[in-house]
């Protein structure tokens, strides 16, 4: 077996290793784990998380997860809770602790001073009859046969084990508060994902030029305006309602098929009834338009009126596209 041969095999084994303990993990989510979330979910408090090693690092991908479905959440690193950073649990708070063991020093010394003080103590481990297994008030069980590792050490099945059974919490959490695509969008108004649910084509008009001419405009005229807004089309408005649209494209097509530019006017090269777009609809319908038809520019109206044009540009621009 050549080099390609053995990356390829070991690759393979690796994914078809954890695909099958995740598969596993399906069985073991019972009444227990149903309890946990209904408690996470009816208490006045964050939820803290901690771990040690590689499990502190899953710790802090469930915590970013809960974060942006509903569920405040906070990182605490095991070693440095017992150093001073217990602070950061308050009386109504839960804390989960994630260790495929359960048996590590620090969770041994962490764990009977989270229980001191009253909070409620959820398990993420893969050994129910450990010390964190036996001292916590709930266990979410994320047991695995084996890692991915051929020595059985490196974390990697036990890490995605715990990673599926946070992201199970969590999403459990957001169906039992109804978080939806707009509560989603309040907490990613950043992101290109938060931007989709939330950026409408007025957003975008807003920041873009107003081209527009009236039918009986003069051939050049019209070029001037197309060339001055810089968006490559101009709205044929009359009465502020679009009658016709004219593109950069209709001009170069247009000096083709004419020999005499004289007296041409808006009216003679404009496309009519041109697709347009409400300037409140939400800007991913835009793209869908676009899409379907083929174009690059949508004018966008409002009650009749016209309001301006989105561009392909602005779309890629803000990541949506």
């Amino acid at each position: 077996m050549n080099n390609e041969q053995q990356i390829i095999a070991v690759a393979r084994k690796t994914i078809a290793t954890e695909s099958e303990a995740i598969a596993n993990l399906a069985a073991l989510v019972d009444a227990e784990f149903a309890a946990a979330v209904d408690y996470i979910f009816n208490s006045q408090g964050r939820v803290i998380i901690t771990g040690i090693g590689k499990s502190a690092n899953i710790a802090t991908k469930i915590v970013a997860t809960l974060n942006s479905t509903g569920t405040p959440a906070i990182f605490m690193h095991a070693a440095d809770a017992i150093h001073g950073d217990l602070g950061t649990i308050l009386e109504s708070d839960t804390v989960i602790c994630i260790s495929k063991s359960g048996n590590t020093p620090e969770i041994k010394v962490l764990v009977p001073l989270i229980k001191t003080r009253g909070n409620k103590l959820i398990a993420i481990t893969a050994n129910r009859d450990s010390f964190l297994g036996q001292k916590a008030d709930y266990v979410l069980h994320a047991y695995v046969e084996k890692e991915a590792c051929p020595n059985n050490l490196a974390p990697t099945t036990s890490t995605t084990a715990q990673l599926v059974i946070g992201d199970a919490l969590a999403m459990a959490l957001l169906d039992l508060r109804g978080f939806s695509s707009k509560d989603f969008a309040r907490f990613h108004p950043g992101g290109s994902l938060g931007k989709k649910l939330y950026l409408r084509v007025s957003d975008l008009t807003s920041l873009n030029e107003k081209p527009q001419v009236h039918p009986d405009t003069d051939l050049k005229d019209v070029i001037v305006e197309i060339s001055e807004k810089m968006l490559g089309v101009a709205a044929v408005i009359e009465n502020d309602s679009i009658v016709g649209i004219i593109t950069d494209g209709d001009l170069r097509r247009m000096l083709t098929k004419r020999d005499s530019l004289k007296g041409i006017t808006a009216k003679d090269i404009m496309t009519k009834n041109p697709k347009k777009i409400d300037n409140d609809a939400m800007a991913v319908e835009a793209i869908k338009t676009m899409d379907t038809y083929g174009i690059t520019q949508l004018l966008a109206e409002k009650n009749g009126t016209y309001m301006g044009v989105v561009h392909i540009h602005n779309l890629t621009k803000e990541g949506i596209i």
